[in-house]
């Protein structure tokens, strides 16, 4: 299921096989909360334009609207959405526990209004997966108590230990799922969440415990929310050695291409986060020089791509001019224009990443861009 293919130190190269296909890693997921990448883009774009491997859905939105029951009675999110590749549905956790106003944390699960119309909703290791089922997601990802951090140690070790019970029933839930004749993927696959704040000692002690699941992966999470990267890179550095060799790891919303460098170097293989289409949006992209802002005046004549050594179908096709009027004019096409590059740079950097680990060329590669890539232009 998950084949180590070349390493460089730390820096892992594999081949990861799913239900839904093969992933080749290190490897970014591209973000469509709701089912559909913001900025107009389709599965399609993404299958037959951008390099995409991976598509991240969110159990929490699609249970809000349009209502996971209805997406299985559809077919479940692979046809619902036209994307046939891997797809992997965050368990909701973070957004329970990030855009609820009011919520209730039990033993047995939550308790929170919905963000939408302020129905109230309970969600447990159960439901949540219950959830992913329905949308019939390749990877399910375990309901976790995602803490504020910086948090109270005492607080952050009980919730570890919450995560650490739910994680069992999430397991046992799935099981019992993909058993039923009647699931839309019976080879859904779950992986389970390291908790722990910015405790070395606590995030250690929940590897451990987590490890001893062989669950299909094991994922970082409660990190890139606003600590100082320097923090972040220290708990890769406790977690990593714990977490087994044989398994995936991917570390949680992170992040820019520069964390990413740096995680990879410290032994992760999946990302995922909303910065390439959000910063795409407001004309914030990515190129092999750093990170131009295509709302500035000096690009107003640009008769330039955004990157000459981009090969995507904006820079193949469009100017800088160009794509600065249709964002100052408000045209849609601005945004998906822009949308698309910054998907297609960082598919691209993992093709690169993975390339330069397979030819013992990560190192160099690592120091010529951990910089230079997060640099504004």
């Amino acid at each position: 299921m998950f084949q180590l293919i070349a390493t460089e130190k730390k820096a892992r190269r594999a081949r990861f096989e799913t239900p839904h296909g093969v992933i080749q890693t290190p490897a970014f997921m591209n973000v469509a909360t709701c089912g559909a990448i913001k900025g107009a883009v389709s599965a399609a774009d993404l299958h037959d334009a951008l390099k995409t491997q991976v598509m991240l859905c969110n159990t929490y939105h699609l249970h809000v609207r349009p209502g996971d029951e209805l997406v299985r009675a559809m077919g479940g999110l692979h046809k619902f959405t036209g994307w046939q590749g891997p797809i992997l549905t965050d368990s909701g956790g973070f957004q329970v526990f990030s855009l609820a106003k009011l919520r209730n944390i039990k033993e047995e699960g939550v308790t929170f209004a919905s963000h939408v119309n302020g129905r109230r909703i309970f969600m447990g290791p159960e439901e949540s997966m219950k959830i992913q089922s329905n949308l019939g997601s390749t990877i399910a990802m375990a309901f976790d108590e995602c803490v504020e951090n910086p948090a109270p140690e005492d607080y952050a070790a009980a919730a570890c230990g919450r995560t650490y019970r739910w994680l069992l029933r999430c397991r046992d839930e799935l099981l019992r799922l993909n058993a039923l004749p009647e699931t839309r993927n019976p080879r859904q696959m779950l992986f389970g969440i390291n908790q722990g704040c910015t405790y070395d000692a606590l995030r250690a002690e929940h590897m451990l415990q987590i490890a001893e699941l062989h669950l299909d992966g094991y994922a970082i999470g409660g990190l890139a929310v606003g600590e100082p990267k320097e923090e972040m890179y220290r708990v890769i550095s406790v977690v990593e050695p714990l977490m087994p060799r044989e398994k995936p790891r991917y570390l949680m919303g992170v992040g820019t291409p520069g964390n990413i460098l740096e995680a990879v170097r410290l032994g992760v293989d999946l990302f995922d986060c909303v910065m390439p289409s959000r910063n795409a949006r407001h004309g914030h992209l990515n190129t092999w020089e750093g990170i131009i802002n295509l709302n500035n005046q000096k690009h107003e004549r640009a008769d330039a791509p955004i990157d000459s050594s981009c090969g995507c179908p904006t820079c193949a096709r469009y100017s800088r001019a160009y794509l600065r009027h249709l964002l100052k004019a408000g045209e849609m096409l601005g945004l998906r224009l822009c949308v698309m590059h910054n998907l297609w740079f960082y598919n691209t950097l993992m093709e690169r990443i993975r390339s330069a680990i397979e030819a013992s060329e990560f190192a160099p590669f690592h120091a010529r861009y951990i910089d230079l890539l997060d640099q504004r232009i």
